[in-house]
């Protein structure tokens, strides 16, 4: 223990202590203030604040500017790694060195070629942006020509898309292009092209769901197939003219017939078609398949789809036109050839310089359908009717409209339409009623062929046209005329009767026409060039004269009929039955009523009565379709142009707008009508179908195809006076129809070298 003084001692120590330490203190503190002694530094901090996106919306290909401010709020200098990240990826980087309390300005530049929408993070800092695609028109590109190699594949196997991409203008361009897959965006890539440039991109996607896959390139689109493994799809067809079915034989099992689709197993085939073909109108004879075998029998290896047509030339008659099937629950059913009115060419007068005026051309067409060959078909879980347009011959098609009527009418009645006259404008799609059992015959009918005077041949057809049988009154075609100028008609006289008491008379007609054969017709024309050619052919020589129907007044005079009244040319594929409306034709004061029935062509008559019921009232829905383009097999034919691309043409065949879906050789336009809004018959009620369309087509040069080239352009359209029409008349280039032309018709096929 401490003695007292010895605490005293201590406690002075202390004090002493405590006053050194308070005074270094102070001291300290002191000449710290004075800046003599400096403190520790704090070390670098940073922080990172305002970010910014600029625009926050933008295009493909267009520049996207990221910036964020940087901070160092330490005393000392240090270093900062800025991390920007896009959809959680980090796509730049950027180190920033700042001495204590300065800041700068970190930026990058971001260009996205897929549209939607982006995250975006630096370092603690979020956002987004949002990408479109590229504006109409921004680009120069031109993409066509989209093709599949394999077309046909097996799950997991790649294939290969490639389209031609076409700079035609005189600057550089770009385009970004999307490969969507069933709707979904796989992938893309950007293209920069000098001016005046072609070449070919190429992808590949990946083959995995079965059956059709649907492929775009931005807007260019189409499809390719998946199969099971080890199979492949034989497709078999004819070309060439006529519809009918071609019967063929598989490794000698016959019973076959065109169109044919099947997967088989993969392994060696032997198919045999028949030499020469009859088609009813005309007979073919066999010329060649598509991988140019010339014999009516090939063998061939199937280990890939095989698509083979059997090339068949017209030897005596006539067959043509794009071809209506309708799907019958088995397969496709042909109901007929389409649009005879729309054939482009009709020659109309000569010159005396021998130059031909064409006249006419209606493309309007429409078919009775039979109930039985109709089936409802499922799609992805909408029953639709199904039908295809399938150009079977070497010819241009233009097809501008289709639709489907129902039409409900009283049980008891029959409803037929009339037929397009080529010479008419317009489409009359009235349907007509017709009562089954008061419908009568004509009193008499007299056909008359030939020259006028004794010579002519005159023939008494009541027989032939008082029943629906399929025999037809006889028929020559003017073609077979002596000279260019002394030609001879068909005549059919019809006596009606007395119908003074009728507040309506409806014709029924069943007929067909037989165009002759092409070298016929150049044969005739050729006669008209000779005479021109000598100073023969007076002004406004007609070279092939419509048809056209007189009334009989009472002082015995033949008198036409207005040319909107005018009696159309039949179908020429299959006979139809059609309504023309008598009704206000004929004078008052009659007491038999007849008809003059004149015809340069071939045409023939299975039946002609007389309806003079009042017009029975019906229900009638329409249905417009939803509309693909596909080929069907390939083609060796001359035709070249601006074709529509492959895939969804829907828009295109909703009006007869002169915006066309336009094919060729081996092009097939499927048309679904979906039925799922289709009220049911009311009670009394029967059901009847009609199928319309308007639907230009065009032959070859040589023979049909007289006047003009095998090119899709120059384009037809409604209201013009002719095809080939003059210089002063031209297709409607308006905004509205150039951007259809640039977006549609984007499948180039260049004219054969």
């Amino acid at each position: 223990m401490l003695s007292k003084s010895a605490k005293v001692k201590l406690k002075a120590i202390l004090i002493i202590d405590i006053i050194i330490i308070a005074s270094a203190a102070g001291a300290y503190l002191y000449l710290q203030s004075k800046g003599v002694i400096a403190s520790t530094p704090a070390p670098a901090k940073f922080t990172v604040t305002n970010l910014t996106i600029d625009p926050p919306v933008t295009n493909v290909t267009d520049a996207v500017e990221i910036s964020a401010n940087v901070t160092n709020v330490g005393a000392l200098q240090g270093n900062q790694t800025v991390n920007l990240e896009i959809n959680n990826a980090t796509v730049g980087t950027e180190n920033v060195t700042l001495n204590g309390g300065a800041s700068q300005l970190v930026q990058f530049t971001e260009i996205e070629m897929i549209p939607g929408n982006y995250t975006v993070q630096v370092n603690d800092l979020t956002g987004m942006f949002l990408v479109n695609p590229a504006p109409p028109g921004s680009s120069k590109i031109i993409l066509s020509n989209l093709n599949f190699n394999p077309y046909e594949a097996w799950p997991n196997q790649p294939v290969n898309v490639t389209a031609t991409a076409e700079n035609p203008t005189k600057q550089a361009s770009s385009l970004y292009i999307t490969v969507t897959v069933d709707g979904a965006v796989e992938q893309g890539r950007f293209i920069q092209m000098n001016a005046s440039t072609i070449e070919t991109v190429e992808f590949t996607v990946n083959a995995t769901k079965m059956g059709y896959n649907s492929v775009k390139l931005n807007t260019l689109g189409g499809e390719y197939s998946i199969v099971k493994t080890g199979y492949h799809t034989l497709i078999i067809n004819r070309s060439g003219s006529g519809s009918k079915s071609l019967p063929f034989s598989i490794n000698n099992v016959g019973g076959y017939g065109t169109p044919f689709s099947e997967l088989l197993p993969v392994g060696q085939y032997t198919v045999t078609c028949p030499n020469p073909f009859n088609v009813g109108t005309g007979v073919l004879a066999f010329a060649s398949w598509s991988n140019g075998e010339t014999s009516p029998v090939v063998t061939f290896t199937l280990n890939t789809e095989v698509v083979l047509v059997a090339t068949y030339n017209l030897v005596s008659g006539y067959a043509s036109c794009p071809s209506l099937f309708t799907w019958n629950g088995t397969g496709y059913s042909y109901v007929t050839d389409v649009s005879n009115a729309g054939w482009l060419g009709y020659t109309g007068y000569m010159t005396t310089s021998g130059t031909i005026v064409n006249i006419g051309g209606n493309p309007w067409d429409n078919v009775k359908l039979n109930p039985d060959l109709m089936a409802t078909k499922n799609i992805d879980g909408t029953n639709y009717y199904d039908m295809t347009l399938f150009q079977q011959a070497d010819e241009l098609f233009y097809l501008d409209a289709a639709y489907l009527l129902v039409v409900d009418h009283p049980a008891g009645t029959q409803v037929y339409s009339s037929v397009t006259n080529y010479l008419n404008p317009g489409m009359n799609d009235q349907i007509y009623t017709v009562n089954q059992t008061s419908t009568t015959s004509p009193v008499s009918a007299t056909y008359v062929w030939g020259p006028s005077g004794t010579t002519a041949k005159s023939e008494n057809v009541l027989p032939q046209i008082s029943k629906l049988d399929g025999v037809f009154t006889p028929g020559n075609g003017g073609l077979l005329s002596p000279s260019w100028n002394n030609k001879y008609y068909n005549q059919l006289t019809v006596d009606l009767g007395d119908l003074s008491n009728a507040n309506q008379i409806k014709l029924v007609v069943n007929g067909i026409v037989d165009w002759g054969t092409p070298q016929q017709y150049d044969n005739w024309i050729g006669q008209f060039n000779a005479a021109a050619a000598k100073g023969l052919v007076p002004n406004g020589t007609q070279i092939t004269p419509p048809s056209y129907m007189e009334v009989k007044y009472p002082n015995g005079t033949w008198v036409p009929v207005p040319q909107d009244k005018q009696i159309p040319i039949p179908s020429d594929s299959n006979p139809r039955t059609f309504v023309v409306d008598l009704t206000g034709l004929f004078p008052a004061g009659l007491s038999d009523y007849q008809i003059k029935l004149v015809n340069f062509w071939n045409v023939t008559y299975d039946y002609i009565g007389v309806d003079t019921t009042t017009q029975h009232t019906l229900t009638v829905q329409k249905i417009s379709p939803i509309a693909t383009l596909s080929q069907v097999w390939a083609t060796n034919s001359s035709s070249s142009g601006n074709f529509t691309k492959y895939g969804d043409v829907t828009a295109l065949v909703q009006s007869a707008d002169n915006q066309f879906v336009i094919g060729r050789q081996g092009d097939e336009v499927t048309l679904d009508f979906p039925i799922s809004n289709l009220t049911a018959p009311a009670k009394g009620m029967v059901r009847d179908y009609f199928f319309f369309v308007a639907c230009w087509f065009k032959d070859p040069p040589g023979g049909w195809g007289y006047g003009f080239t095998f090119t899709v352009d120059p384009l037809p359209f409604m209201g013009m006076s002719g095809f080939p029409y003059p210089t002063a008349e031209s297709y409607p280039y308006t905004a509205a129809n150039l951007t259809y032309l640039k977006e549609y018709n984007t499948r180039v096929i260049p004219p054969p070298s």
